[in-house]
């Protein structure tokens, strides 16, 4: 075949092609568009905020992101867009062929599984080029065409590079632009069926390609729950959710990945790994697991995956609280954090948060409105003396039978006051869930007005949250005055999770690049002094987001040099050709070509 003949069979029509943008987030239909009037509405049916207009977030982005609707920076046609061409490795694909299974080499479904959602691949896909794609995409059908085209691939030299949703924040799914061989994207969205259901042992059995939403509307629909909750469910999948050790907005009640996971299948360059048996716990030697979770994709392909499910709660209520400061906020969630008493999820967001949250309500529920009885704006500021530019907001999630939510959101209140805390109503609380899924669409109409934003993620122990949020802030706020940034920033930080012994905090920050000459390398700067700044303050690399590639420079300082030399020891016997070359976590000894 001529080296630019597109070369396919049997192409599936998948969501990631024909549903999502191919340069933003989510899906195609959904968006915030500018009105004529200039105010802000959502398009498509996908979420509760559709066709709704809110004319309170142009006036935000103009207040405190310099956004001006004079000066727009659209972003380039798909068509405008230089896709690198194919390297082709005809043996390959020819035993694919002969094997039957679905694959392309078409530059639109090379591009849309070349990189995952974080600002770089923004840039690139609205303002650039990306230097290196998959050369080809296969789709598997099942886990005996998974081990095949391993097979083929360590035969003919071939990398593999595995995608689920496609939604890291890590270059987790990017190609090494240095790669000479041919790069093979295994695309697992055929994947997507549940082996089958336990009620004997609540268990639940699946293909590792299934996206978290139909996963847990296939379970809701019989009566359970995966209790797995990550900001992405729409989009990402239950392998990607174990190859990257994810983490849920609902781990209190039900867990982190590491914790519903009972037995998975790995297909590695030797050959398959499984357990024999599927029980709760067991003791044999290191947990292979553990190798498993987090590994990212450059050991193999996750194939199959059991978890625990849990019955659907009785009651599911929302919840909100207003303390007067983050220092109060956060010993109220240091209190209950040692008296175990944490809601489903709980989740403190700071001042400037607080102020955007507010600033994005629809038009037909006025800022304050909403806030239950007496809590107003003038309750709290004239009677409680909290003061607007201080104050910050708590979201929580109830669930279980209507005794215990009674019970726990009794407590929680009651904890609150000893804190300051002024209840909110159920309605903010909802509000503040409803908005998880609307931020990150947001940052596609914040780029149109030439806004780089990023969020970012650590774990931290509760004696250094307050210093590690204050240090961090401050370091990002002088960052940009040093870098020249004119027309102010987003730059404020939540705290999302509980522990016994610390917290994860999660950081948004955000600047206009008008009058900056190289926007990107502000932004990667500022990222990177952040996540110096958080190591030094006693935080972690990452709580859940993984490593990829993004974040390879800490893994060292992490863990040590020992622990590395034992990573790449496990991956050289499970991978000795590093057909598994997605290069992330930790860099491999280059393979002998």
């Amino acid at each position: 075949a001529m080296p630019n003949t597109i070369q396919q069979f049997n192409v599936p029509t998948s969501y990631r092609d024909n549903k999502l943008k191919w340069n933003g987030w989510g899906y195609a239909d959904s968006f915030f568009e500018l009105t004529k009037d200039n105010n802000v509405k959502f398009t498509g049916d996908k979420y509760e905020i559709c066709d709704s207009t809110m004319s309170h977030i142009r006036p935000w982005l103009e207040q405190n992101l310099g956004g001006d609707v004079n000066w727009k920076l659209p972003g380039q046609k798909r068509s405008d867009l230089k896709i690198p061409t194919a390297l082709v490795n005809q043996p390959f694909i020819d035993a694919v062929r002969a094997a039957g299974i679905p694959y392309s080499n078409a530059p639109d479904h090379r591009l849309v599984r070349a990189h995952g959602q974080t600002m770089h691949d923004m840039m690139m896909l609205r303002y650039g080029s990306f230097a290196r794609v998959p050369d080809i995409v296969v789709w598997p059908r099942g886990e005996e065409e998974v081990i095949k085209i391993v097979e083929f691939a360590n035969a003919h030299n071939v990398v593999i590079i595995p995608i689920g949703g496609g939604t890291s924040v890590s270059h987790g799914v990017e190609c090494p632009a240095d790669e000479p061989r041919v790069i093979c994207s295994l695309d697992m969205a055929l994947m997507d069926k549940i082996v089958w259901m336990d009620r004997a042992n609540l268990l639940c059995r699946a293909e590792a390609g299934i996206v978290g939403g139909v996963l847990e509307k296939a379970l809701n629909d019989e009566g359970y729950t995966c209790g797995h909750e990550p900001d992405s469910i729409e989009f990402s999948t239950l392998g990607g959710w174990v190859s990257t050790r994810a983490s849920g907005m609902k781990k209190n009640k039900y867990g982190n990945i590491e914790d519903l996971l009972v037995h998975v299948n790995f297909a590695t360059s030797r050959g398959l790994i499984q357990k024999q048996c599927q029980v709760p716990r067991i003791s044999c030697g290191p947990d292979l697991h553990q190798v498993i979770l987090g590994s990212e994709g450059t050991m193999g392909v996750i194939t199959e995956v059991t978890i625990k499910i849990f019955p659907l709660p009785e009651v599911k209520r929302f919840g909100s609280l207003v303390f007067p400061d983050i220092e109060h906020g956060v010993s109220f969630f240091r209190e209950v954090a040692a008296k175990r008493c944490q809601p489903a999820s709980l989740r403190l967001v700071d001042n400037q948060q607080f102020i955007m949250g507010q600033s994005m309500k629809l038009d037909n529920h006025s800022v304050w409105e909403k806030l239950k009885g007496s809590v107003s704006k003038m309750y709290l500021t004239t009677w409680k003396r909290f003061k607007l530019d201080e104050m910050v907001a708590v979201t929580c999630v109830f669930e279980g039978s209507a005794d215990e939510v009674d019970f726990q959101e009794r407590t929680l209140y009651e904890i609150a006051e000893r804190h300051k805390g002024v209840v909110g109503g159920e309605e903010n609380g909802r509000y503040g869930y409803r908005l998880t899924f609307a931020i990150a669409y947001l940052r596609d109409l914040a780029m149109d007005f030439g806004v780089l934003g990023e969020s970012f993620e650590t774990s931290v122990p509760w004696d250094k949250v307050l210093n590690l949020c204050r240090n961090v802030k401050n370091l990002i706020a002088n960052e940009g005055k040093k870098h020249g940034v004119q027309f102010g920033m987003l730059n404020s930080c939540r705290v999302t999770q509980v522990y016994d012994s610390g917290a994860a905090v999660y950081f948004y920050f955000g600047f206009n690049s008008r009058g900056l000459k190289d926007p990107m390398h502000v932004y990667e700067a500022i990222e990177t002094a952040a996540r110096d700044e958080i190591i030094a303050c006693g935080g972690s690399i990452s709580h859940h987001h993984g490593i990829g590639k993004l974040r390879k420079q800490w893994v060292d300082t992490t863990v040590g040099p020992i622990a590395i030399s034992v990573m790449g020891a496990i991956k050289n016997e499970l991978d000795p050709k590093n057909i598994f070359a997605n290069n992330n976590i930790i860099d491999v000894p280059p393979s002998k070509l």
